[in-house]
């Protein structure tokens, strides 16, 4: 009995609830209800598409206008909707609408699946959580309204508003635009400022965590009551999107953004800067980007968003330290940070995560070489996208082969719970080692 509760870990649990709903969400796609043609549905293109939902990626297989029905868009949409809330946050959300007390266990398994920092008050921020991401994606639903309506018509104009709302802000960016006038994605909308900020804006909400938003409400947002994780996430969010803004500015003058004038080039670069991390949607074809556009992109796809948010990749908070480490080795100081020391388990935690997503980058993108014929910065492209959880494409996920489907769609779920997390689960939490062995001389560098 004992040993069975050793293995039912919070971690375990947490990536078992969420294994458990992509498989549900996969049978119902199979299903000839979920086919816009009334058909059954190849269970690995299904699979794949029910792990893209749930861990709020967007890489398709199949075009999601054309092939899903009605029903199998609304189950697309309810998987966006759980596994950007997380599946153990609607659960325990769940017992605290009917008044139920919520275990210590519970409690645990929530706390790292919302990425709070302590047990208390945990309660609240699934209130709030809820409350929020209510709020958030009606307005979003109203504002694009205002232009989807008057595209689509009523029925359709206001589904779109509220599936797009709903995607945008879990970062999924997963679009029932098909072909429409000639684009795909978002493309249509690309120099509409009301869709362009509204998706924009959802995006950034939805990828700052919700410990973020339960801190900034608690200090009133006033910035200097913030906690440090607040403080980084913000100071990090802000850097992300100027610096990149700039950048992609100059890089797609002359390629991506060509002919378009400059103000509907700045919308262009503002929502290229924000989609990788890690919504993607797209405005612009991601094969016309410049060689130093893309890598850009990639760079931002693999950063993500903030730990506990919507967003996925190695996390804001992960590449904070890893600088602050660096200019700390540089400077022959500890790591400090708003007049914070930073501990020593969250470097290590940190560099682990950073070693765990670049090795699974490597091997995934060298597997799907083997597996497909495909160039080595498409596939490196196409790899990050799905470990980061961002559904960015270079245009090979449809034409992939069964093999290399399975590598993205272990990888896109291996990347919504967490390259730590993963493994941990895999190997169980160890505890401190009681042997304390003596140092040793090391050359680095």
């Amino acid at each position: 009995m004992r040993a069975k509760r050793r293995w039912a870990t919070p971690v375990r649990l947490i990536v078992l609830s969420f294994l458990g709903i992509i498989l549900a969400g996969a049978l119902l796609l199979t299903t000839p209800l979920s086919s816009a043609e009334g058909v059954w549905t190849n269970f690995v293109d299904c699979l794949f598409t029910a792990t893209s939902a749930a861990c709020v990626t967007g890489l398709a297989v199949t075009d999601t206008a054309a092939h899903w029905s009605l029903f199998g868009q609304i189950v697309i949409l309810l998987l966006i909707q759980t596994g950007g809330l997380g599946a153990m946050t609607i659960i325990t959300g769940f017992f605290s609408v009917v008044r139920k007390r919520t275990s210590l266990a519970d409690t645990r398994m929530l706390m790292q699946a919302a990425g709070n920092d302590s047990y208390a008050g945990v309660a609240k921020l699934v209130r709030r959580l809820f409350l929020g991401t209510i709020l958030f994606e009606a307005a979003g639903t109203a504002l694009l309204a205002v232009r989807f309506v008057p595209a689509f018509g009523w029925g359709r104009g206001l589904w779109f508003s509220v599936f797009h709302s709903i995607s945008a802000f879990c970062n999924a960016g997963f679009d029932l635009m098909g072909d429409y006038r000639g684009g795909a994605s978002l493309s249509a909308f690309a120099t509409d400022p009301v869709v362009v900020l509204t998706v924009t804006a959802l995006i950034l909400i939805g990828g700052l965590g919700f410990i973020v938003w339960d801190d900034l409400i608690n200090s009133r947002f006033r910035l200097k009551a913030l906690k440090l994780h607040s403080k980084l996430v913000l100071v990090m969010t802000a850097a992300l999107v100027l610096a990149p803004f700039a950048l992609f500015l100059l890089f797609e003058n002359s390629a991506a953004f060509a002919g378009y004038s400059l103000g509907d080039k700045l919308l262009l670069s503002l929502f290229q800067t924000v989609t990788p991390r890690t919504a993607g949607f797209a405005t612009v074809s991601m094969a016309s980007l410049s060689d130093a556009g893309l890598l850009l992109t990639m760079v931002l796809m693999l950063i993500g968003g903030a730990p506990g948010s919507t967003a996925g990749g190695v996390k804001t908070t992960t590449v904070a330290v890893m600088l602050i480490c660096t200019a700390a080795s540089m400077k022959k100081s500890p790591p400090t940070a708003f007049k914070r020391r930073i501990e020593d388990d969250i470097v290590r935690q940190a560099t682990a995560i950073m070693v765990i997503y670049l090795t699974a980058i490597i091997v995934g993108a060298c597997a799907l070489c083997v597996v497909d014929a495909v160039t080595l910065k498409a596939a490196l492209f196409e790899v990050i996208s799905a470990i980061a959880t961002v559904g960015l494409s270079v245009g090979i996920t449809p034409g992939l082969g069964v093999a290399a489907k399975l590598i993205l769609t272990v990888l896109m779920f291996a990347g919504r719970i967490g390259g730590l997390t993963m493994a941990i689960a895999l190997t169980g939490e160890q505890g401190a080692s009681p042997v304390k062995f003596p140092t040793g001389k090391l050359l680095v560098g």
